[in-house]
């Protein structure tokens, strides 16, 4: 038998070829259940994210024509050369496929390490696969694996710890600074997308007076609608300064529009309670020098990305302490697969111990009519105790020595004359 993992990634594609091979919507529902019905195909899921498309697949049967029937498929169904996509593949066999998908589930191959959206992206193909009943006892195994293995990376390393956006590293900041951020007001000055989207985040957790300075004013109003807040026009910001904790500042202009005399007068009315100041822009906007007065913590563009280059780096170390959890799951996961080829022999040899059992006590009871039901019920458990002792030390062998499990299923068959067993876990 054998699981292989066929897919491309951010890393072996352009995104260009990434939506050519995506199976989005439809595409999905069609592909899995065509995938399912070809020969030698046994199970099969699908992982398709915008930086990856996967198929894991299992089959009982271990020939490597295999990997070549799904590339034509890959190649049929998108209308696409092999030699288009072929170059750009990874494939994964066995153990190597088992840590694969274990690290994708854990967001170490992810572009952002640690990132938690991939672990939901997981969820969502084995649920898919499940409704549709393309997975079976191995890819029910590995998917459930692979969810919880990325639960214990996240509770046993801090891998989704630290900011590794700029958006994110200004929110982490501030709670640096203000420990509660619904207590605090912000203020997003002027309107630039990596602005906004830290102000979403701001608002996420838990900021709840938001005040909008936009030179244009009807973008304003259109903005704190977004963030349930309000408008003010550009030339009123710096009185509203006095009443504001935290400012994003991306306006665009060339020069500075606070200076370090203006934010002095400001303190001064604040009685020099704290203010974080964050300063996007590039030309800058907000007077370095500002950074030397009391209690006020500005951050440039430059600071923000040193933040988030060191939190890069701390997530690394967590990945490692991750690879070594996930090394321990493919262990087990490799070994309770090693075990599946002893089921049927251990199933069949209960059955011929059971049968055995069952027979002799028939001839027991003609030999001894006489017998009461108390009788008899001590003895049958009598026969199930014998049984069980006896068939228990060659089950436990079947099932833990690895090593020896092909030699001793050829000898517990033969041993036993388990004739005939079904070939089926």
């Amino acid at each position: 038998m054998k699981i292989i993992v066929l897919g491309l990634n951010h890393k072996t594609a352009a995104v260009q070829l990434r939506e050519k091979l995506a199976f989005n919507n439809d595409k999905l529902q069609d592909a899995i259940l065509k995938i399912k019905s070809l020969p030698q195909i046994d199970e099969v899921a699908i992982l398709s994210t915008c930086n990856r498309v996967e198929l894991y697949i299992y089959s009982r049967n271990s020939n490597n024509n295999i990997v070549d029937l799904i590339k034509d498929f890959i190649s049929d169904f998108h209308s696409i050369k092999r030699e288009e996509f072929e170059n750009s593949l990874y494939c994964y066999t066995d153990s190597e496929a088992i840590k694969h998908v274990f690290k994708v589930s854990s967001s170490l191959d992810s572009m952002i390490i640690g990132e938690p959206q991939i672990l939901g992206q997981m969820k969502d193909a084995f649920e898919f696969a499940l409704n549709k009943k393309t997975t079976g006892v191995i890819l029910n195994k590995l998917m459930k694996k692979a969810i919880s293995t990325a639960k214990r990376v996240r509770t046993e390393t801090k891998i989704s710890e630290n900011a590794v956006s700029i958006s994110f590293a200004a929110v982490e900041l501030a709670k640096k600074i203000f420990k509660d951020l619904s207590q605090k007001s912000f203020m997003l000055l002027g309107a630039g997308e990596m602005a906004e989207l830290a102000a979403k985040h701001l608002v996420a957790n838990g900021v709840k007076d938001v005040k909008i300075a936009n030179r244009t004013y009807e973008r304003g109003c259109e903005l704190a609608k977004d963030f349930n807040g309000r408008a003010i026009k550009f030339e009123d910001f710096l009185k509203e300064l006095v009443n504001t904790d935290i400012v994003i500042c991306s306006t665009g202009a060339s020069h500075y529009v606070l200076n370090k005399t203006q934010m002095q007068k400001i303190m001064k009315e604040r009685k020099y309670s704290p203010v974080f100041l964050i300063d996007i822009s590039v030309p800058r906007n907000l007077d370095p020098d500002i950074n030397d007065l009391d209690n006020v913590y500005l951050y440039n563009i430059d600071d923000l990305q040193k933040v988030v280059d060191n939190n890069i780096l701390e997530r690394k170390k967590e990945a490692e302490k991750a690879e070594k959890i996930i090394e321990e799951e493919v262990e087990k996961f490799f070994k309770w697969l090693s075990t599946l080829d002893s089921i049927p022999v251990i199933i069949s040899l209960r059955q011929k111990a059971e049968a055995v059992k069952e027979e002799e006590l028939e001839k027991f009871k003609h030999k001894f009519p006489h017998l009461n039901k108390d009788q008899l019920a001590a003895i049958e458990q009598l026969a199930n105790a014998i049984t069980n002792k006896l068939i228990h030390s060659p089950t436990v062998a079947l099932k833990e020595y690895s090593e020896d499990r092909e030699v001793l299923t050829e000898a517990a068959k033969k041993l036993f004359n388990l004739n005939g067993i079904e070939e089926e876990y």
